[in-house]
């Protein structure tokens, strides 16, 4: 069973959460984050990234950084520009996009729930990113960007988040990207203890964005555990923040590769190679945005292929049968020689997002090939998950991202 907890949020104050509302730290280099800093003062990525408000020589992994970003956020609650909920309880958050929205309720999920695999992870961590946020869960004393966690659709769920929304939000607004933002409270006790009923009877929650975020939320855990061998369990540091949005609300968009260089092969030894597995199609200047699974997009030296997997082997492993290893293993790694898509500094990650023109962009700039991917389904997410298996690094890339300082989760 999953165990979700209430909690007294730390929240902008009615009429900052437009100014304060960021996406995630990790979507930014560190240009671009004090650039957005600089134009927006408010912007909780002054407190996600504390190196934004240092020279650029500053180390930004120094301690003096956590420490700049815990001081910060206690300034703004002095200033009123955060408040802290009274009372536990848990939030809805809604966003829409594009004509289609998605609901989730903001919760404590259970460290235990995540060291027992109730929340199971599709993806590997990096040592290095989690040690980031490691030092600034700490020395913060807070989490302060939410995991984004799915789970099958529960009728009862639904109901309660229907219901709720039914009244009036405590935030509504639209950031610069055209996403709208509400959020309502869930304050009544009735209304708390259905929910967490709910998700007595739901064996599986998966980890849908903030791999790293959660791991490194569970290790201070496990530390500040390791330092007070009397704890309870119920100390706050035992649950980290989480919105929980059902499978079947979500998209997952496209994550596609651009590759540096063809490994020492002209463009024509390439394609000869790649023909062994895949159907080559010319489309000259028609970008290819796969509209099924085994089809590929490549883009090499102005033109546009489509690429169909001629499948010759009967796949049982949920891993092997995505498109991203199908990839991985019959182009990327044998012809490309990137064995470790994870490491190797010859390939980068386009999310789905930027669109077919920012591949086009990245092989007239810096690289020599492109490919565009059909998205990885929920389904399969499942699938992999359930499996105790791993998918190959950046192999899902969902939209809208969930901002980051509405809600902040005090651990003190």
């Amino acid at each position: 069973m999953a165990i979700i907890k209430p909690f007294c949020a730390i929240r902008p104050t009615v009429g900052f959460e437009k100014h304060i509302a960021a996406l995630p730290y990790d979507v930014y280099n560190r240009k671009e984050a004090k650039k957005i800093v600089s134009e927006e003062p408010h912007s909780f990525l002054k407190i996600d990234r504390g190196e934004t408000q240092f020279p650029d020589e500053q180390d930004m992994y120094a301690d003096r950084v956590y420490e700049k970003a815990r001081d910060t956020l206690n300034d703004m609650l002095v200033k009123n520009q955060f408040t802290k909920e009274i009372t536990p309880c848990f939030y809805v958050y809604e966003q829409r996009m594009n004509g289609r929205s998605q609901s989730g309720i903001v919760v404590c999920s259970s460290v235990d729930d995540y060291l027992n695999n109730i929340i199971k992870k599709h993806e590997n961590t990096i040592e290095a990113k989690e040690l980031d946020r490691i030092k600034h869960v700490d020395i913060c004393n807070a989490q302060t960007g939410p995991i984004f966690l799915t789970y099958r659709s529960n009728a009862t769920v639904n109901n309660v988040v229907d219901v709720t929304k039914q009244g009036s939000p405590i935030y509504d607004f639209v950031t610069e990207d055209q996403i709208g933002h509400r959020v309502w409270i869930i304050n009544k006790q009735e209304d708390i203890t259905i929910l967490e009923e709910a998700f007595k009877g739901i064996n599986k929650v998966y980890i849908a964005d903030g791999h790293h975020r959660c791991a490194s939320a569970v290790k201070v855990c496990l530390k500040r555990r390791k330092d007070n061998p009397d704890y309870t369990g119920l100390e706050e540091y035992n649950y980290f923040l989480s919105v929980l949005f059902p499978e079947d609300q979500l998209m997952i968009l496209d994550y596609n590769r651009v590759v540096t260089d063809l490994n020492g092969l002209s463009e024509q030894e390439f394609l000869s190679k790649t023909e062994e597995n895949f159907t080559i199609i010319s489309k000259e200047n028609s970008q290819v945005k796969p509209s099924k699974k085994g089809v590929f997009g490549m883009y090499l030296k102005d033109n546009w292929y489509e690429l169909i997997y001629q499948n010759k082997e009967v796949i049982d492993n949920p891993v092997d049968q995505l498109d991203v290893s199908i990839l991985q293993n019959k182009v990327l790694d044998p012809i490309l020689n990137i064995k470790n898509p994870k490491t190797n500094k010859r390939i980068d990650f386009i999310g789905g997002i930027r669109g077919m023109n920012e591949l086009e962009k990245r092989v007239h700039n810096d690289c020599k090939v492109a490919f565009s991917l059909y998205p990885t389904s929920i389904r399969e997410l499942f699938e992999v998950a359930d499996a105790d298996l791993l998918m190959p690094p950046k192999s899902t890339w969902f939209e809208p991202k969930i901002r980051s300082g509405l809600f902040i989760h005090s651990i003190h």
